[in-house]
């Protein structure tokens, strides 16, 4: 209102200016000279409220474009124009205040996602890939400092990425790549901005699932062996009784003998399994791959039917590792025999190629058979306790090797490639 009366006098002055010079020349000079002069002082009032209230205000309007909340506008002296200066004082530090607060909480959770031993990948809103974490890069098995930014999750190289790939948006699956581990992987949302934007994660259930199913075989394994062996000493001790009774009758004698080798069987056979129970933990030391298996090849060669050749490549350099060499022989005793078996299992096979290679970056070893390979069916119980595929087996050789490499910290793989089967073990960096 007031602005509006400003420049209406205004108009007021200037047009009687204009009447007083052409219609009334012959009036006073004094006259034009005052109206001049309050012309002037209307231009100075509309400078102090109108002008120079829209040029601060201008000028906050570049602070906000360039984002400078640290700044603030003076008061002009004018009460209206001085209350928009306040007002807009006040939405700059609430300004400054939450891009502060929003900048301190992406630092803690920029710290957080660093920092979690969960594998954590966010993608763009088109799905490719934007942030991944230390975790995700070790669990997807991806050295360090490689760059997978904008990538698509079926772009990204590994089992696992392959398989978090297939789970639908907004489920989470339990995941058992070829690697023997265990993962649980959340394919999820979160909103920005209006519009979900696609992240995973990923946990390691390996260590988890496998305290679990130890505890629960070590359990079973306890009670059977002790209810086994108790009834077998007393059974042996009642035939040793009547073996002496019956001396006299050879086809009595005969039935008691075989009664006795098979409750020294039965005692070999729970034994058995008690003997995973009682796996001393390993104590390792530094060795070098290449030295220790070929130490070991000779026992090898002589342990394999004939027919099966066994070729053994050492890596080139030195291959270091932490291991237990009464325990290394063990797992590759066991590893070897199951590939001898494999091949032997195909109808007809008389002969066959058992291969040993070094690697020294990361230090593993690797075993290959040129067998019939193992199916899709098998590879998913593989190294599940007891789980055998052979007709007289107890499924306790790759229970122990498991056993054994996880007390190593090593990952291992059994994977069939036509035309080979591989079983990798890759030791943990020292």
């Amino acid at each position: 209102m007031r602005y509006n009366l400003l420049f209406f006098l205004l108009a007021i002055v200037i047009t009687a200016i204009a009447v007083i010079r052409f219609c009334f020349p012959s009036l006073p000079s004094w006259t034009e000279a005052a109206l001049f002069l309050l012309a002037g002082v209307l231009l100075v009032m509309i400078w102090v409220v109108v002008v120079r209230p829209i040029r601060t205000l201008t000028a906050g309007m570049d602070l906000v474009s360039a984002q400078d909340f640290g700044s603030r506008l003076s008061r002009v002296g004018y009460p209206d124009a001085d209350r928009l200066v306040d007002m807009f004082n006040r939405m700059m530090t609430c300004l400054k205040n939450e891009r502060l607060r929003q900048h301190e909480q992406n630092t803690f959770l920029s710290l957080l996602i660093e920092a979690s031993p969960m594998g954590i990948v966010i993608f763009d809103f088109d799905g490719r890939l934007s942030l991944i974490n230390p975790a995700a890069l070790k669990l997807l098995d991806i050295p360090a400092g490689h760059d997978l930014t904008g990538l698509t999750l079926e772009m990204i190289p590994g089992d696992i990425a392959a398989m978090a790939a297939a789970i639908p948006k907004g489920e989470t699956r339990i995941l058992r790549p070829a690697d023997t581990q265990v993962y649980r992987c959340a394919r999820l949302s979160f909103m920005e901005m209006g519009f979900p934007r696609p992240f995973l994660l990923i946990e390691s259930l390996t260590d988890e699932i496998s305290r679990a199913e130890k505890a629960a075989y070590e359990k079973v394994i306890r009670m059977i062996s002790h209810e086994v062996n108790n009834s077998m000493a007393g059974i042996k001790s009642l035939l040793e009784t009547l073996a002496d009774i019956m001396e006299g009758d050879p086809a009595m004698a005969e039935l008691i003998d075989s009664c006795h080798e098979r409750c020294v069987s039965m005692s070999r056979f729970i034994t058995s399994y008690a003997d995973v129970v009682k796996l001393p933990d390993p104590t390792p030391v530094m060795c070098d791959l290449n030295t220790a298996i070929t130490r070991q090849l000779p026992f090898l060669e002589a342990m394999l039917p004939e027919g099966i050749k066994l070729t053994f490549t050492p890596s080139p350099e030195s291959a270091p590792a932490m291991a237990d060499s009464v325990q290394l022989e063990q797992v590759m005793d066991n590893i070897v025999k199951n590939a001898a078996e494999s091949i032997l299992s195909a109808p007809g096979a008389t002969c066959g190629e058992i291969g040993i290679a070094i690697s020294s970056a990361p230090s593993s070893i690797t075993i290959t058979d040129n067998g019939p390979g193992i199916s899709s069916d098998t590879a998913a119980h593989l190294f599940t306790p007891f789980f055998t595929t052979k007709p007289s087996g107890q499924g306790i050789g790759l229970l122990c090797v498991s056993e054994i490499l996880r007390r190593h910290r090593c990952r291992f793989s059994l994977v069939t490639v036509a035309p080979l089967t591989r079983f990798t073990i890759i030791f943990p960096d020292r």
